[in-house]
């Protein structure tokens, strides 16, 4: 019998660069629950949403539901989530 494991995204995302081009790659699919779940992804790969919210400062309810599937994060929110994952947001010409 062949042992296996589920697959989470999180175990492969192991430096800065990693999460940059994950996401960066997501964003370009521009469909904004998947970007979510990649934020959460990226998240994960540091400690889960409990340490982000003592790192952000923000409330770890307001995170869940902020970062959710019908979430609608502020744009404060999503760049203090992003600074504490090392990552900025960055505007390029199409």
């Amino acid at each position: 019998m062949i042992k296996t494991k589920p697959y989470k995204t999180s175990d492969y995302l192991k430096t800065n660069e990693d999460r940059a081009a994950y996401i960066q790659v997501v964003m370009e699919e521009q469909d904004d629950e998947l970007l979510l779940l990649a934020i959460c992804e990226v998240i994960d790969s540091l400690g889960g949403i409990g340490q982000m919210s003592k790192k952000t400062g923000l409330a770890r309810e307001s995170l869940y539901r902020s970062l959710s599937e019908q979430g609608n994060p502020r744009y404060s929110t999503l760049t203090k989530v992003l600074n504490e994952l090392g990552l900025k947001l960055n505007v390029v010409a199409k």
